[in-house]
């Protein structure tokens, strides 16, 4: 694989992050019982990347989603937030992806996903109110979080299976792995 070819296949990837972060922005969330909750419907890229890139590649996909994302539509304490969800949630689901397939499914590490991305915003949280009362919240979010990592895990499977160039990067991915 070329590396200029690399090269389009991460820019597409955060493109297409950076397009759905913003969309999802532009949507109300329906449960006013967990403000700021979200769906995290560009985690798909994040996990898309896992499963097709190494963790050089994916990380940097994840790094210039964050920052493009909040550049075009999002504040300091947003990048906060994002920031501390998304590296708490890449790093858990790259050591549960450790496990291998036939321990844990990408609908599982994707679960997963969504559950440490709610409690590395928690935590952010936690620290600026200077309380852990924040925590509270937990529980409802963790279900929403696992909820949504399910649906994402399970979009992320249909494309992988479907979507010729995504299966020509991770059978490329999983050549190099095995080396």
């Amino acid at each position: 694989m070329s590396k200029n070819k690399k090269i389009i296949y991460i820019a597409l990837l955060v493109a297409q992050g950076v397009i759905i972060g913003l969309l999802e922005n532009m949507i109300p969330f329906p449960f006013a019982f967990a403000p700021g909750a979200k769906l995290g419907l560009a985690n798909l890229i994040t996990i898309i990347a896992i499963f097709t890139m190494p963790m050089k590649d994916s990380f940097t996909l994840v790094v210039l989603r964050l920052f493009l994302t909040t550049l075009l539509g999002g504040t300091v304490s947003t990048l906060m937030y994002s920031a501390a969800g998304a590296f708490l949630s890449y790093f858990g689901m790259l050591t549960l992806k450790q496990l291998g397939p036939k321990r844990i499914s990408t609908i599982g590490i994707s679960a997963f996903g969504g559950f440490l991305h709610n409690v590395g915003q928690l935590l952010i949280a936690s620290w600026i109110a200077k309380s852990w009362t924040v925590m509270l919240y937990l529980p409802i979010l963790s279900w929403i979080g696992i909820l949504a990592g399910v649906a994402i895990g399970i979009a992320a499977n249909y494309l992988m299976l479907h979507v010729k160039t995504l299966q020509e990067f991770q059978l490329a991915y999983d050549k190099h792995t095995l080396k």
